[in-house]
């Protein structure tokens, strides 16, 4: 067996493991009796139990970005980021010892996967931004976003599975869409606030500008958008 089929085995069992029977399931032992292989080899691959569970992380969170990424768009950027919001709380349910590891800040601002989850989201809002519906700008829509679909899951996982709240996660989303959002369709007179915020979105695609103006351009729109929002 090579190094890559061992490797491959060994973050397969400890993942089934995970998933199966939670953290403390996750043992040296354990691992190479599901997996097939030798406890050595598991320390020589991985060092040590947190390496291990550092790469079964990185494989569920990679795995799971992978499947949003084939995921169709539809005409509608609001339903789509709903249905994203949706497939986000569903996994963290049905996953949540591996959620709790994905959600550790330290692992989490070293993982490749989880920097391309942001991307996809990032992209989402992009899409919401071109079509005029944005009232905040993208990096603020895209962190308030994200912090409240992590709050929502780990919200119903303290809960006992019997009593959990089956529309928090609808009000959630309600709540945070109605804050970054304008009125669905946009109005005629979308104010400047959405207007700056959707002309930054055709910003770096705007002709006959060179890289110095587009920057500064870029400057002005965020000066302006920091001025309203504060009421200046």
């Amino acid at each position: 067996m090579t190094d890559v089929e061992s490797r491959s085995k060994i973050v397969e069992a400890a993942t089934r493991l995970l998933q199966e029977q939670g953290i403390r399931a996750v043992t040296t032992r354990a691992v190479s009796e599901t997996a097939g292989v030798q406890a050595p080899t598991i320390y020589r691959q991985f060092g040590d139990k947190d390496g291990l569970l550092d790469a079964v992380a990185e494989h569920v969170m990679a795995t799971y970005v992978a499947a949003k990424t084939r995921t169709a768009d539809t005409d509608d950027p609001v339903a789509d980021l709903r249905a994203a919001w949706q497939a986000h709380i569903d996994f963290g349910l049905a996953n949540p010892s591996l959620y709790a590891l994905l959600s550790n800040p330290e692992r989490a601002a070293h993982s490749p996967a989880t920097t391309n989850g942001i991307k996809v989201l990032e992209s989402r809002v992009r899409r919401l931004a071109a079509a005029g519906l944005l009232r905040v700008d993208e990096p603020r829509a895209v962190s308030m976003i994200h912090a409240a679909g992590s709050g929502a899951v780990l919200a119903l996982l303290g809960q006992p599975s019997n009593a959990r709240d089956p529309g928090l996660a609808d009000a959630m989303f309600d709540a945070v869409t109605s804050a970054i959002l304008t009125t669905t369709p946009p109005v005629r007179d979308p104010g400047p606030t959405t207007a700056a915020v959707t002309f930054g979105t055709v910003l770096p695609d705007l002709p006959a500008l060179t890289d110095a103006e587009r920057t500064l351009m870029a400057e002005w729109l965020t000066r302006s958008l920091t001025h309203l929002r504060s009421g200046h």
